[in-house]
């Protein structure tokens, strides 16, 4: 489940989408289920699709195994959708510090980068929609020791050393 945001502002499309999806776990849900938090809070960018050809963007948390079968729907009002990822390969980098407007573009930068001169130079997937996603796995609490990635959606097929039917499907909030 995901909440969409258009928000000229990564940050405070992040900080809105958090909120409507905290509220869920919290039991706005038509079973007023309190449900655990997990981690990373991943909100992918998608480019151009928002006011003024700015980023949309879509906020999401994974559900806990128990209720990826059949999570609780949301109010209305929170504007959620449920969604399940299908298997796929990701490329990966890690980056401290908080996820910023100012600094995820540098580091999505740095992975494109870091592709162009491996064998996954030219194997980026435009599939999913996304230019890229950032999942942030610290507690806003956290100032020190911070964890987050940068991911960027590839397309394997025929490239060795990966297989993405070994990647678990899952159920996202």
């Amino acid at each position: 489940m995901s909440a969409s945001v258009s928000d000229i502002s990564f940050a405070r499309a992040t900080r809105n989408g958090y909120h409507r999806l905290f509220q869920y776990i919290q039991g706005a849900n038509l079973n007023f289920s309190r449900i655990s938090m997990t981690v990373p809070v991943l909100t992918s960018i998608v480019p151009e699709a928002g006011p003024l050809h700015s980023s949309a963007y879509f906020v999401s948390f994974y559900l806990p195994l128990k209720f990826q079968a059949n999570p609780p729907s949301p109010l209305p009002e929170l504007d959620l959708k449920s969604h399940t990822w299908d298997s796929h390969c990701v490329a990966v980098r890690k980056f401290s510090g908080f996820a910023r407007d100012r600094n995820i573009v540098k580091e999505a930068e740095k992975l494109a980068n870091s592709l162009s001169r491996s064998t996954w130079a030219n194997s980026t997937s435009s599939k999913s929609g996304y230019a890229y996603s950032i999942a942030q796995y610290s507690s806003p609490f956290k100032f020190v020791g911070r964890v987050n990635e940068v991911w960027v959606d590839v397309d394997c097929s025929g490239l060795e050393g990966c297989n993405p039917g070994s990647i678990a499907t899952s159920e996202i909030l």
